[in-house]
């Protein structure tokens, strides 16, 4: 279904219609096989792929990964979350231990945040000085070469939701006993430091989308789209064996498209 009839007000991501339930069950099964058939024609041919989820407090990136990983096998395919940083981890070079952790010969590996910690919450919060953050920016980009130009193939997705939505995410998780366990210490400022946020989304956006590394943001206010849509992405951009081109296909790009396009200068930012 495409949406680009449904233009964005005020610089508000469009919401799209919710995906039902039997069409969402439909489309993911179908591009959970594909993932199967992915993660086999990874490991015959010893291709290495990383994916990054980035974005804001309940964006919904662990429940995406979650399905990209449900019907794989975790020896290959691997969701990488990492907490804040021990004393050691602090003293090292700051990509340090996420290198740690990048895929080797037949490997599917899924950031759940990663180095862009420091573009966002550490930025916003105070947790770097701003030279460590200048730093961060200007080695991003030569980074993220490096690995694409060793043979990994990158892909970098910002999961976006407008303020309103992530109010309503956000009182669910107080309300949700079963939501309970997501809360972070940071949960409370996410909406009061939404406009530090955005800042630091512009800014992250203005020095690390790159020609090799681009960024792609998906729009997520609707969870179910989100990850369909984010499914999409990733496989359409790989080749293996028994691709199915019509389940495979690009996402939709009223919902999936470059920062320029998402978040238009007239419009500002607001996802």
């Amino acid at each position: 279904m495409n949406h680009a009839d449904q233009p964005p007000s005020s610089g508000d991501l469009v919401h799209p219609p919710k995906l039902k339930g039997s069409t969402y069950r439909r489309e993911l099964h179908d591009l959970q096989v594909e993932l199967v058939k992915l993660q086999s024609s990874l490991s015959e041919r010893g291709e290495r792929v990383l994916v990054i989820f980035e974005g804001r407090d309940t964006a919904g990136k662990g429940g995406t990964i979650r399905r990209f990983r449900r019907h794989t096998n975790p020896r290959n395919v691997s969701h990488v979350a990492l907490a804040k940083p021990n004393d050691t981890e602090r003293s090292e070079w700051y990509f340090q231990r996420y290198i740690a952790h990048l895929p080797a010969a037949g490997e599917l590996v899924l950031y759940d945040r990663s180095w862009y910690n420091r573009a966002g919450v550490e930025h916003v919060m105070g947790f770097c000085t701003p030279e460590e953050y200048s730093l961060f920016l200007r080695q991003a980009p030569e980074l993220e070469r490096s690995l694409i130009e060793s043979g990994i193939h990158l892909f970098k997705l910002w999961l976006a939701v407008n303020h309103d939505e992530q109010a309503r995410r956000l009182e669910s998780r107080h309300t949700d006993p079963l939501k309970k366990w997501k809360l972070s210490s940071l949960d409370r400022y996410a909406q009061d430091r939404w406009d530090d946020y955005t800042e630091a989304m512009e800014a992250m956006f203005r020095f690390t989308d790159t020609p090799e590394a681009p960024w792609w943001v998906v729009n997520t206010n609707d969870k179910r789209t989100g990850r369909v849509n984010a499914m999409r992405l990733v496989l359409s951009g790989l080749e293996y064996a028994d691709k199915d081109p019509d389940v495979a296909r690009p996402p939709d790009p009223a919902l999936v498209s470059r920062p320029a396009d998402a978040f238009p200068a007239d419009g500002g930012p607001t996802a």
